[in-house]
């Protein structure tokens, strides 16, 4: 949303914009042990997936991995993009729009809390703790429905940590 503001130091107008917040969120899930959800220790407080702002600069899908090792400690492999889910409410501090991707850990035995998580588990998808936060169990709900084969996964781009390691133009740019 554009808005007109006045700089408080010159007084001329300059144009403001007020948009989503983006951020990843990742379904850890290996079949033996059910998918990862952390109980939050920050507002709002409850259960949720791990995940966390995108920062400046960095694609998706590496805030993605990263935000993983950081709340769980775990390294996770992405395997597909679930979806982009962006209702105005989804989140109660801010309008945010997440990009939802499933994810397999390389590592399930290092699962521990970290960063933001007070707490970190394995849980079967019919033995979800409640209550989830944000839109979670939306995104639970689109996982499970992959996992019927009722809907798919999209593919996902190939990370690069860089902007030295982005591919260039007609290199899938």
């Amino acid at each position: 949303m554009k808005r007109q503001v006045i700089c408080p130091h010159c007084g001329k107008t300059y144009s403001s914009y007020k948009n989503p917040t983006p951020t990843a969120d990742v379904v850890i899930y290996a079949p033996d042990r059910g998918v990862v959800i952390i109980r939050r220790a920050n507002e709002p407080v409850g259960f949720a997936l791990p995940g966390g702002f995108i920062e400046e600069g960095e694609c998706a899908e590496t805030a993605a991995v990263r935000e993983m090792c950081e709340e769980t400690g775990l390294d996770v492999e992405l395997t597909g993009l679930l979806g982009v889910y962006s209702r105005p409410d989804r989140d109660p501090r801010q309008h945010t729009l997440t990009v939802a991707f499933a994810g397999r850990p390389l590592n399930p035995d290092a699962l521990q809390a970290g960063d933001d998580a007070a707490h970190a588990a394995f849980y079967p998808l019919d033995a979800l703790p409640q209550p989830l936060v944000f839109d979670h169990a939306q995104i639970l709900a689109d996982f499970r429905a992959v996992l019927e084969g009722k809907r798919t996964l999209a593919g996902v781009q190939p990370r690069f940590d860089s902007p030295a390691a982005a591919p260039t133009h007609g290199e899938g740019a």
